[in-house]
């Protein structure tokens, strides 16, 4: 222990005598360090926001669209067919599933008075306000009974209301879509961009009978898409399988044919995006650890040099009973405490970057005891894979050739 203790001494008496170029040495540890722990907490933070915000998306959803299959003969290619009483059937049988909606979109312009409005028009059906956890600020939802009368009725996204009405509640108004008119009866919170990039106060929904009659006309009861909620994120999977083995019954789909519709998972969704985050925090901290590597490259070549400089001392302490072992010590605890200093300070700086960014961002960023305990570690180690060669030339130097060194 006395022995490293004066190493200790040794050290930051050397550095204390170059404190420019100590300083230099550190800044490469500590700008590689400061990397680690900010791109740490910021995959951290991303991975949580977007999390969130899948959650906050809907509540444990799939997501059942037609795709097409190949087929032989003439006809090579088909497109699947969905429609409501696929989705009724799913609420129905899927013991998993608690509820099930339809949806169909497509752009389309309402008009109220000189005013006109390009927006995104979607028809559905009541539990489509549960399984996406949409929440009206103003108004109120229709009824079952305005589902079977496709009664002309529809409510607005905050984005349009707001460019139709211009502060004015836009509640009782009458709109013109198409050749109808459409009674607003409410109003959705705003929830602005989706994670898909779309923005979700930019929309119009309606019954999806009233959609399929006036606005896009299409086949009795098809639709774009079902949704379903599963009971809880535990039987997703098994209401996956389910929902499944019942299209594929009501769609006389034989054993390994390929189904013509997809079933997608709010988990899946979320593992993708982790994934990608994955793999950007993994180019990130790649860039980070070249910048570790160039600071450990510095801190070699600063040892080599102050190894150089303090041949003579070398010599001295030999003659005068030092052991290689004690100089090897004293050149590698110097290496190690110079990177320990780079170490501390990035950590310090890279603390402070990621509260700034999650201050600036408004996301639940913060550094990780397990990414700085590795920053710190690492330091060390550079202390001691960088330092060992010019702490090694420095112990195995002859005492008469340096005392000889001027």
């Amino acid at each position: 222990m006395t022995l490293l203790l004066n190493a200790i001494r040794l050290a930051l008496s050397a550095i204390l005598r170059n404190k420019t170029r100590a300083a230099l040495t550190v800044l490469g540890i500590l700008i590689g360090v400061t990397a680690v722990v900010a791109v740490t907490g910021l995959a951290s933070g991303a991975t949580a926001q977007v999390g969130g915000q899948i959650d906050s998306f809907a509540a444990d959803a799939l997501y059942v669209n037609s795709q097409t299959t190949q087929r032989s003969g003439a006809r090579g290619k088909a497109q699947g067919r969905l429609t409501e009483n696929d989705a009724k059937a799913i609420a129905r049988e899927a013991v998993s599933v608690v509820k099930t909606s339809v949806f169909s979109g497509a752009p389309g312009q309402v008009v109220y008075g000189d005013r006109n409005v390009q927006t995104f028009l979607i028809g559905t059906t009541l539990p489509y306000f549960y399984i996406r956890k949409w929440k009206i600020a103003k108004g109120e939802l229709w009824t079952e009974s305005d589902e079977l009368l496709k009664t002309r009725v529809c409510i607005l996204g905050s984005e349009v209301a707001e460019k139709l009405f211009e502060g004015q509640d836009a509640v009782g108004h009458i709109v013109r879509i198409g050749r109808s008119p459409y009674k607003i009866i409410g109003v959705f919170e705003s929830r602005g961009t989706s994670l898909f990039g779309d923005n979700q106060d930019d929309r119009l929904v309606m019954p999806v009978g009233s959609f399929r009659a006036r606005v896009a006309p299409s086949s009795p009861g098809r639709v774009d898409q079902i949704m379903a909620a599963a009971a809880s994120s535990d039987v997703t999977d098994r209401a996956k399988a389910q929902i499944t083995e019942i299209l594929r019954q009501r769609h006389r789909i034989l054993p390994g044919a390929d189904a013509d519709f997809r079933v997608d998972t709010q988990d899946e969704m979320r593992q993708t995006q982790e994934r990608i985050f994955g793999v950007l925090s993994a180019l990130l901290m790649s860039v980070a650890g070249v910048s570790l590597l160039v600071g450990g490259i510095g801190v070699m070549n600063i040892m080599l040099v102050s190894v150089a400089e303090r041949t003579r001392e070398i010599g001295i302490r030999m003659s005068i009973g030092a052991r290689e072992g004690d100089i090897l010590l004293q050149f590698l605890v110097e290496a190690v405490v110079l990177s320990l200093i780079g170490g501390v300070l990035g950590i310090m700086l890279g603390v402070g970057a990621t509260l700034g960014l999650a201050r600036a961002l408004d996301w639940p960023m913060s550094p990780s005891l397990g990414a700085l305990l590795v920053a710190v570690a690492t330091s060390a180690a550079i202390g001691v894979v960088f330092g060992y060669v010019p702490a090694r030339r420095a112990a195995k130097m002859d005492p008469i050739d340096a005392l000889r060194t001027e």
